[in-house]
């Protein structure tokens, strides 16, 4: 089944699970599209099964706290970064729910990791204005660059390079075999005072860069000449939150949450909007993504709504 303006349309909930008391913060599709896992404020982990529709387990880290959940490319393996005590990341069995390895570095909080898409390095950004290069076999960090500003950063689809979006206002790409030799591009865009960068993510073809603001907006640039291709708004956002902006897996459409509950959707060539979408979520949806293998999607506010189309187009 191919992704369409009609089907996409078509999305209505098809099932709302409510086993969180405070917001998702975060959660992250396994890559075969069986499993999801959510990251919460309220400090725990819930793995849902996307095939029954249905939560798995809970799992907690009140110590540290929980967010930035990733799987990790080992079956029932996680990372996460901590808002509570410290700024270290963690790596977490789900089998047994025993810590693996730590990977303390960052003296501030963390506000991106990215796994590779191809091996087991990734790499975290934090308002300590450092973005560090990891393995999930060593402890100590790989690799540390001290930047001018805040950054937001993410592996492209082949794990080649890793783009970094600093200070809000300019997006460098690293070669990540030779990142401490300084990027091999920088695109400078228009500052916006009203808001800052939160997220940065590839298309799927590699294409596009998304970023995603705690404003009323988000911009696709020409991963490969920078060039801002469209600013997409008209969406809610009024208290300066978090919102999740995604691809769909076949870099066709560009969707986002907004505080009102509602789902917006571009075509990311044109740059035409083709759906809004009413989730009913109690409050602002902060994470949205689309299945990387199935045709279902997931929203979350405190609760976590799976969507299905309703025709087949």
């Amino acid at each position: 089944m191919k992704l369409t303006d009609n089907v996409l349309r078509s999305f209505r909930v098809a099932k709302v699970f409510r086993e969180n008391s405070d917001k998702i913060n975060c959660f992250d599709f396994s890559s075969n599209g069986e499993t999801i896992i959510s990251s919460s404020d309220d400090d725990s982990l819930v793995l849902y099964d996307c095939q029954e529709g249905k939560p798995k387990r809970t799992l907690y880290s009140k110590k540290y706290g929980v967010d930035l959940i990733r799987y990790t490319h080992a079956a029932n393996t996680v990372v996460y970064s901590s808002n509570k005590i410290d700024d270290t990341i963690r790596y977490l069995s789900l089998h047994d729910n025993k810590y693996i390895r730590y990977f303390p570095g960052h003296n501030k909080r963390v506000t991106s990791l990215s796994m590779s898409p191809v091996d087991d390095t990734f790499i975290s950004g934090s308002l300590d204005k450092t973005i560090r290069l990891w393995d999930l076999r060593s402890p100590n960090c790989q690799g540390l660059m001290h930047l001018q500003g805040k950054p937001v950063c993410s592996f492209d689809p082949e794990g080649l390079i890793f783009a970094a979006g600093i200070n809000s206002e300019m997006v460098k790409l690293y070669d990540l075999r030779s990142f401490d030799k300084g990027p091999f591009a920088t695109f400078k865009l228009q500052y916006d005072r009203t808001c800052e960068w939160t997220g940065l993510k590839f298309s799927n073809d590699g294409k596009l860069i998304l970023l995603s603001t705690n404003g009323g907006a988000l911009r696709i640039l020409d991963a490969f000449k920078g060039v801002v291709l469209h600013s997409f708004g008209g969406y809610n956002n009024s208290k300066g939150v978090v919102l999740e902006a995604s691809f769909t897996p076949d870099s066709q459409f560009v969707m986002i949450g907004s505080e009102d509950g509602k789902i917006h959707v571009w075509n990311a060539e044109s740059g035409m909007k083709v759906a809004l979408l009413d989730g009913k979520h109690t409050g602002p949806i902060t994470c949205l993504q689309f299945n990387p293998k199935f045709m279902t999607f997931a929203s979350a506010c405190s609760n976590m709504a799976f969507w299905l189309p309703t025709i087949d187009d």
